[in-house]
């Protein structure tokens, strides 16, 4: 028997009642980082003092830049490494530790700052972004960085074992290089992998043995302002200031970051044990409440989606060869029977709006939703596209049948955590799909688990919940190319690669950034066209940070460096 959309919402509330003493999530779609909010008092900083950082579900523990795959193991890494380059309010490349120079947007000559150490002391060298970048274009690297390197010269015959050198990389002197790309792109910069490794911390290290080592899970050596000096593997790390930051000495003495169970995060917040998390828009009128701590809003570049599994990953490229959901009528109908409104009006508090396009509203690139083709809720619309696509109740149970007349059930993805909302607002939708007649079955999949099943294109992920935070380069093609693992439907479009590629390509665009934006547009309407995925939401960040805080800044790229904060004695 179906049960009402009034059902999931009374079972929400009595799930989010018990639940509101706190909650937090894992709920960030990918990396983010500061017009935003701040935090801070005209009283002249003051140094000393312990910050605490809570984690609201157990980091994977892979604590260095090339090896990390998701937002918790980045909330770490803030704290105590760094990006050569630095992104300004507007998602914007700026010089950081190393700056650069280019005459044709292929071939880059990047300086590096004298004097920047690393935590056990070494000077850093571009030596080591070297040792990053060979790292990453080895055949045995694990992890999903290659594309950031692939389009240097010679990158991918380095891996391929066709040379035992990268062309395109050209170090100078230790404070000189040279990167040349195979062709000139417009976000070539962008796109690069701008993270160096100690590469005497890894002395010895095979890279097939990098990911596993101590110095990616337990001694990680960074150049960040607070250095790591104890690793408790999924409950807490422990830092302490580093007085020789390039970027000067931090005012906070000590920073604990632990993993605090989201229930409990709203009490140590009001008693004080806890300075500063992330949590789940569901609990931001208590965090508001608090009179010691600050409940901070501020721009976002996330969004979340249902995704369809159209095809698998065959080492190399996409396949689109999974037909259960080729129809595009099947894709539309699940579409129309969403009632996004109410949805994101019931599960994310005043912090979330729907979204009709894979791009969030605070990127340059973002199509105005009115040029795109609208799915507003409307399930008699997607009743009547079921019918015509075949879908129909052969057995009289109230529920559709593929257009074989075999029995078709939705298996509906989700990822868990300690947070009960996420499993109410998956039945919410799943409800919505069997308002129509298509049958659904509900599985939640721990989030350590979740997207190593889509990594994989596992056969069990045939229609799941999926988010990212796009990041500073708004350039969708290593989500939505087809020759890309982060493409996780699997999506193969000739006219969308066109597409993609016309809007990098300096020949077309040149450094126009409307005559970009306009190809990007029309990208939209494309992907919008075909649904390759249902986009549902985009968010706000939200971050709780006690009043004794203070010099901490927001904006859409995300926080101000940790150094720059202080806590009030």
């Amino acid at each position: 028997m179906k049960r009402t959309r009034m059902h999931w919402l009374i079972v929400f509330i009595l799930v989010l009642s018990a639940f509101l003493t706190a909650c937090s999530s894992n709920d960030k779609a990918g990396t983010n980082k500061k017009e935003g909010s701040s935090v801070e008092t005209s009283n002249k900083p003051q140094d000393g003092g312990t910050l605490v950082y809570a984690l609201d579900s157990q980091p994977k523990g892979l604590f260095n830049w090339t090896f990390y795959e998701d937002a918790v193991d980045h909330e770490v890494l803030e704290f105590f490494d760094e990006n050569l380059i630095d992104y300004d309010e507007h998602l914007k490349a700026q010089p950081h530790i190393a700056s650069w120079t280019t005459e044709d947007n292929k071939v880059f000559k990047f300086t590096i700052k004298k004097g920047v150490k690393w935590h056990n002391g070494d000077e850093l060298s571009v030596k080591d972004w070297e040792f990053a970048l060979y790292t990453i274009a080895n055949k045995d690297y694990e992890g999903s960085r290659f594309e950031n390197v692939r389009n240097i010269v010679g990158a991918q015959d380095y891996r391929d074992g066709k040379t035992d050198k990268i062309e395109g990389i050209k170090v100078i002197d230790d404070y000189n290089i040279e990167i040349t790309f195979d062709k000139a792109r417009v976000n070539n910069l962008d796109n690069l992998w701008t993270y160096p490794m100690n590469r005497n911390a890894f002395k010895g290290i095979e890279v097939k043995d990098m990911l596993n080592s101590e110095v990616v899970r337990t001694k990680p050596v960074g150049l960040g302002p607070f250095k790591v000096t104890k690793v408790v593997p999924g409950e807490s790390i422990e830092m302490e200031r580093f007085d020789d930051y390039f970027g000067g000495k931090p005012h906070i003495e000590k920073v604990v970051i632990k993993v605090i169970d989201p229930s409990l995060s709203v009490g140590e917040l009001k008693n004080g044990t806890l300075d500063m998390t992330s949590f789940h828009p569901s609990i931001i009128d208590q965090v508001k409440a608090l009179d010691n701590v600050e409940a901070i809003t501020y721009p976002g570049v996330s969004y979340y989606y249902v995704g369809f599994r159209l095809g698998t990953w065959d080492g190399e490229k996409n396949v689109m060869n999974e037909p259960k959901y080729q129809d595009k009528k099947l894709r539309e109908a699940m579409y129309y029977a969403i009632n996004r409104e109410e949805w994101v009006k019931a599960f994310f508090f005043g912090v979330g709006k729907p979204v009709n396009r894979p791009i969030p509203s605070n990127h340059w690139i973002a199509a105005d939703q009115k040029e795109l083709k609208q799915y507003k809720y409307d399930p008699n619309k997607a009743k009547k596209l079921l019918d015509e696509a075949g879908y129909k109740d052969v057995n009289g149970d109230g529920y559709r049948e593929d257009p074989n007349g075999k029995e078709f059930v939705i298996n509906f993805s989700h990822y868990a955590t300690q947070n009960p909302t996420f499993e109410a607002r998956a039945k919410a939708l799943a409800q919505y799909w069997e308002e129509v007649g298509l049958k659904t079955k509900l599985t939640m999949t721990d989030v350590n688990l979740y997207y190593d099943l889509l990594d994989k294109a596992d056969k069990s992920m045939e229609v799941f919940f999926g988010g990212w935070s796009t990041g500073a380069d708004p350039d969708p093609t290593p989500l939505w190319g087809s020759k890309y693992l982060w493409n996780y439907p699997r999506w193969v479009n000739e006219e969308s690669d066109k597409l993609l590629d016309q809007a990098l390509d300096i020949s077309v665009v040149g450094t126009d950034n409307e005559k970009r934006k306009n190809l990007y547009v029309e990208w939209q309407k494309l992907f919008m066209e075909e649904l390759p995925i249902l986009p549902i939401t985009e968010l706000e960040e939200t971050m709780a940070v006690s009043k004794r805080v203070q010099g901490v800044k927001f904006d859409v790229s995300g926080y101000n460096r940790p150094h720059e904060w202080w806590i009030k004695q």
